[in-house]
């Protein structure tokens, strides 16, 4: 199947890369489906979604409700975190396929990227599966793969998944979707990450506490207050604050006192009277 016309359902700031490149592909997207617009800021005032502003100005017509994708006269729906359930009815009538960044049936679910560096993965890539009831159950129609860099942070590891999955959606669409292949494997699932997922246990081994930073928001506690550690390194020796861990000690470089912007750890730490004995987690 080589689609002619699309609709486009997606809502944060990852799911605009898509959107433009299938544009620019030449594809006819005949709608596109995000989320209401939302209160942002201290005004209060009301904002699109980033993938309903690029939708403007592009001139693509937007829709808040996915059952108007059955009226678009479109031959197949793509979907790129859209972060909303897709009814049976709707999956019925129209074809949709899911550009999901993992390795299916591995890290189903909302937070794929921050599983696979968590669980201290060394590989993840992007499927573009189909859309099932299930969740991310459907078979897989193309893939890529890519390498997790030891230091890499999950904002960057989903840019460059971002760039690999666009290409790889774009070229898919354009040969034509062939039969999708079954999952095969043991499914893990990617529940989405809560605080105690991010708190930092001194006594844990140095490479787990790397990987929540990783992450990105990993925090601890400071005389009582919410400390967070926004950079950390396995090899000290640069101009950070050593801190000890479970296995090896840990070297900070970026942190966030509370009620304070992100900054060197040196920085903090010379603002902060530190001494060698001193340790977060208080």
């Amino acid at each position: 199947m080589r689609p002619r016309s699309l609709v486009y359902l997606g809502t944060p700031a990852m799911s605009v890369p898509p959107l433009r490149a299938l544009h620019a592909a030449g594809f006819d997207i005949r709608l596109v489906v995000t989320n209401p617009d939302t209160r942002r800021g201290r005004g209060g005032k009301t904002a699109p979604s980033p993938v309903k502003a690029a939708a403007v100005d592009l001139g693509i017509p937007v829709s808040h409700t996915v059952d108007d994708v059955l009226d678009a006269g479109a031959d197949l729906g793509v979907v790129v975190a859209f972060g909303r359930i897709i009814r049976p009815h709707v999956l019925a009538e129209l074809p949709m396929v899911n550009l999901h960044f993992s390795l299916l049936p591995r890290w189903r679910g909302a937070a794929p990227v921050e599983r696979a560096i968590l669980a201290g993965d060394e590989r993840t890539g992007v499927d573009l599966m189909v859309v099932e009831e299930g969740l991310d159950t459907g078979a897989v129609h193309a893939r890529t793969e890519l390498d997790i860099g030891p230091d890499e942070t999950a904002e960057e590891l989903r840019a460059r998944l971002v760039d690999a999955g666009t290409e790889l959606l774009v070229s898919t669409l354009q040969s034509g979707l062939g039969e999708p292949t079954p999952q095969v494997g043991e499914p893990e699932y990617a529940h989405k990450l809560g605080p105690d997922d991010l708190r930092i246990d001194w006594h844990a081994p140095a490479e787990r506490i790397h990987r929540q930073v990783r992450v990105g928001g990993a925090w601890t506690t400071l005389a009582g207050e919410r400390f967070k550690v926004w950079r950390t390194s396995l090899q000290p020796g640069g101009d950070g604050v050593v801190h000890p861990t479970g296995t090896a000690p840990i070297e900070l470089l970026e942190v966030q006192p509370a009620g304070k912007a992100r900054m060197a750890a040196s920085a903090w730490a010379n603002g902060a009277r530190w001494s060698d004995g001193d340790r977060l987690g208080t």
